[in-house]
């Protein structure tokens, strides 16, 4: 533990706070939602999504039961697996503020919804495994998916360690939240998917505007 370190650990969240994974997202959508028959012209509707365990959306915004969500995800990992997980782009700055928390001595950990073997093709697509020294993720069956139980089940594998000095951070309400359930702090990054609005009314402790200003805060 570096004693001048306000945060040992910083969780990330992926998409919208590390990747920007808007094309391959609501590709994967609109495909499942085709095999149901439901056409969506724009896919702008369809940004929601990005963050959120996907059933659950299915379910919020198109009505489905749960047995459909199901099978939605099912089509939509079919489109995602080989072609959306590549239709992604890396937000400017990630790399070199990654660094500089590795350089500080911070623990630098992955807490995403996405399931765990996405979430570290990703990475390794964009050159940022390296900089990961754990990998919170969704379960593929569903068993973890929240945020705020990936966040539990990350924080059981790191040890004990003291909630005081973890820094969640993310783009969405459910990062902010699954944070306070936690017991931890949390910073909202404001080139993601969440409005300042969404991210203050879900009480994060910081807002930033790019990731440069992440490595002051620690």
């Amino acid at each position: 533990m570096h004693m001048d370190l306000k945060y040992q650990y910083c969780l990330f969240d992926l998409d919208g706070t590390l990747t920007d994974p808007a094309i391959g997202i609501t590709n994967s959508v609109m495909y499942a939602l085709e095999k149901f028959g439901i056409h969506v012209a724009d896919r702008g509707e369809l940004f929601p999504f990005i963050g959120p365990p996907l059933a659950d959306s299915f379910m919020k915004y198109f009505g489905f039961t749960a047995e459909q969500a199901a099978q939605a995800v099912e089509y939509y990992r079919e489109y995602f697996r080989d072609r959306g997980i590549f239709e992604n782009r890396r937000y400017e700055g990630i790399p070199e503020m990654l660094a500089a928390l590795r350089e500080k001595g911070v623990t630098v950990s992955l807490a995403t919804s996405k399931p765990y073997e996405f979430a570290v093709r990703i990475l390794k697509h964009f050159s940022l495994y390296e900089y990961f020294d754990h990998f919170g993720a969704a379960t593929m069956d569903g068993r973890i998916s929240r945020k705020e139980d990936v966040i539990a089940d990350l924080l059981v594998r790191l040890g004990d360690v003291d909630r005081t000095a973890v820094l969640m951070i993310g783009d969405r309400d459910q990062d902010i939240n699954g944070a306070k359930a936690n017991g931890l702090a949390s910073v909202g990054v404001l080139w993601g998917y969440g409005s300042a609005e969404e991210l203050q009314g879900a009480g994060a402790d910081y807002l930033v505007a790019e990731p440069a200003e992440i490595p002051g805060l620690v």
